[in-house]
């Protein structure tokens, strides 16, 4: 009995003394070592705080306002060209990425092909596509060797020559983003670019017309925004009547029923449907009868047609 008695009292010390050492440490754990765990009564981060790494990092919208059209830069075939040169007769889909980028960038590619795909407009006949890369470290051979891959894999390599992927020095590549409101910042922990992703549709006159967010874009959105941006020169009576039912909002950047619009075309095809109904019911009480054929007042009151 005293023997286990004395067992037990050990193994109670034991834990005893071990939980006081723990004890002790956990505060010194806490404080200084790279391991230990944070007290979680401590402060956290706020969620509204902006990481470090995304200060400065924005997309913000500058609706018509005009790019500056004769920055230089090269072209997937190594050409000088100047912005302006890819502007001029038709509107333009563009995209700040650049062509080394890991992940979001080419999402964002992916986006810009998957909407197309099924819009009823032609890369090159009715609209461009222009990607400018914001890394000056990006070269044309780079550029090319990503727009194979691209189009390789959207079985699009058809619209090459309407897909122009630009290249350029810092300077350059400042003066359109910064036009624009787009805005990153490279991350020396990552070795990447921070940035948002987004388009944006052009007019052929290169005056920033319609902002879209994220890296998946409806096509009809894009296509009331070509429409629109296009200024008449593409798009059919059906495209110009939904823009009528349609509105761009600029906070949302997306568009969105005007209801009342709406109840005026409703208003305005009710209207034209009585006013037909009733000038065809006209139309048909004038027409004189066929020869031969005695109108039917006439034929019901001398019995003709009647019951025997």
């Amino acid at each position: 009995m005293i023997r286990f008695w004395a067992s037990g009292f050990g193994l109670w010390a034991l834990g005893f003394g071990f939980w006081i050492l723990c004890l002790g440490a956990a505060p010194r754990a806490q404080a200084g070592s790279p391991g230990g765990y944070s007290d979680p009564r401590a402060p956290g981060t706020v969620s509204t705080v902006t990481p470090p790494q995304l200060e400065d990092v924005t997309f913000k919208q500058r609706l018509n306002d005009v790019l500056p059209l004769d920055a230089a830069f090269r072209d997937d075939a190594g050409r000088a060209i100047t912005l302006g040169q890819l502007f001029g007769r038709k509107p333009v889909l563009l995209a700040f990425v650049y062509y080394q980028c890991p992940m979001l960038c080419t999402q964002v590619m992916n986006g810009i092909s998957s909407a197309l795909k099924v819009m009823p407009f032609a890369a090159g006949q009715d609209f461009d596509v222009v990607l400018v890369s914001f890394d000056p470290r990006d070269t044309p051979a780079i550029a090319a060797e990503k727009k194979r891959a691209h189009l390789a894999y959207w079985s699009a390599e058809r619209d090459a020559a309407a897909w122009h992927l630009l290249t350029g020095d810092a300077a350059s590549i400042r003066r359109v983003t910064s036009a624009a409101g787009f805005t990153y910042r490279w991350d020396e922990r990552t070795g990447q670019f921070a940035h948002v992703s987004g388009i944006l549709v052009v007019t052929p006159e290169g005056r920033l017309s319609r902002y879209f967010y994220g890296v998946e874009y409806s096509p009809k959105e894009l296509r009331l925004a070509l429409v629109e941006s296009g200024q008449g020169r593409i798009g059919s009576a059906i495209d110009e009547l939904l823009l009528y039912c349609f509105h761009y909002d600029p906070e949302s950047g997306r568009y969105g029923l005007v209801v009342m619009n709406l109840v005026r075309l409703g208003g305005a095809l009710t209207v034209l449907c009585m006013g037909g109904f009733i000038l065809l019911m006209r139309r048909r009480e004038s027409r004189p009868p066929a020869p031969g054929r005695a109108p039917r007042r006439a034929r019901l009151r001398d019995g003709v047609g009647s019951r025997a």
